[in-house]
């Protein structure tokens, strides 16, 4: 007597069978771990430029007690620029190192892989062209910058307890320091702006990953030399510099639209604040969206050509 047999239904392309159990292989989030994997520069820059500010802030706390004796003599905004401004200044340098990393990144993302022919591996596996495009521009866009803000709150506790130590070590009340220095507030203020650049920057990188995916060599010639002809052209044709502008307000607008960066009562002008972070006029600034989809545009069309993209 034989027993109907009953055939199981294959599993979705999309998933890996592990036992009786489909497990989803997720594309997007392997490609950007294989980004991670093959490009060390991605976090290993940022972290050697923290570890530098770490340095120079540590040398330069051997006068920390001697500026805080002498903060009785200053008016109160001088006192406070005097305490937060090493806090403030530290993760500058790394979030300038995250844009070039960026930069260079974008540069290099789909243009290297048909210069060492990895493309055709690549190409090989079931992961469509956009998704492996996405996970590249993921990188400018989403990682740096979470790996700047890890590495500048890092930076900035650990300056703020050698500094406790310093104070501490030599009879001085670090109080007064942990009073002037928010902690809370000023991360909140750093992920925000690393979030608006990232967003404000959307159109540059979009514009190098395409660049990326369209040069056979020197995709840093070809990345430049279009904006640098128009503004030549525009000048010599007109006499204006509506384009160059255009170009400067993309690289440094983002201050202006997000943040109000004149302080209340005057003072210093750095942003420390919440009451600084203007999101509601960044997220209706005109050049926000344009940006945006700008570098829609300019990924759609690096897809297309990584789609038909050969070996160089």
């Amino acid at each position: 007597m034989s027993t109907p047999t009953t055939s199981r239904p294959d599993p979705p392309p999309s998933s890996q069978v592990i036992g009786p159990v489909a497990v989803p292989t997720r594309p997007l989030y392997w490609s950007v771990r294989r980004e991670l994997w093959e490009n060390r520069s991605i976090h290993v820059a940022p972290l050697v430029v923290a570890a530098f500010v770490l340095l120079g802030s540590s040398i330069s706390l051997i006068g920390l007690p001697r500026r805080m004796q002498t903060l009785a003599a200053l008016d109160p905004a001088k006192q406070h620029a005097v305490l937060v401004r090493p806090f403030s200044m530290a993760p500058a340098p790394i979030m300038l190192a995250t844009f070039l990393v960026g930069v260079f990144y974008s540069l290099d993302a789909l243009y290297g892989e048909r210069r060492d022919r990895s493309i055709l591996f690549w190409k090989s596996l079931p992961v469509s062209d956009l998704t492996s495009v996405l996970s590249k521009a993921s990188v400018p866009l989403v990682v740096l910058p979470l790996i700047g803000f890890v590495l500048s709150a890092a930076t900035v506790l650990t300056i703020l307890a050698l500094s406790t130590a310093v104070l501490l070590g030599n009879g001085v009340n670090p109080a007064r320091l942990w009073a002037e220095v928010r902690v809370v507030q000023e991360s909140l203020v750093m992920l925000y702006g690393l979030g608006v650049h990232a967003l404000w920057f959307a159109p540059i990188y979009g514009w190098l990953l395409l660049v990326s995916a369209w040069a056979r060599r020197t995709p840093v010639l070809w990345a430049s030399l279009p904006p640098l002809a128009v503004s030549a052209v525009e000048k010599l044709a007109f006499n204006t510099s509506h384009f160059a502008s255009l170009l400067g307000y993309r690289v440094t607008g983002a201050m202006a639209e997000a943040f109000a960066v004149t302080p209340q009562g005057g003072g210093d002008r750095s942003i420390e604040r919440l009451w600084q972070l203007d999101p509601v006029r960044f997220l209706s600034s005109p050049g926000l969206w344009i940006g945006l989809a700008f570098a829609a545009a300019c990924l759609a069309a690096a897809v297309r050509l990584r789609r038909a993209g050969e070996p160089i």
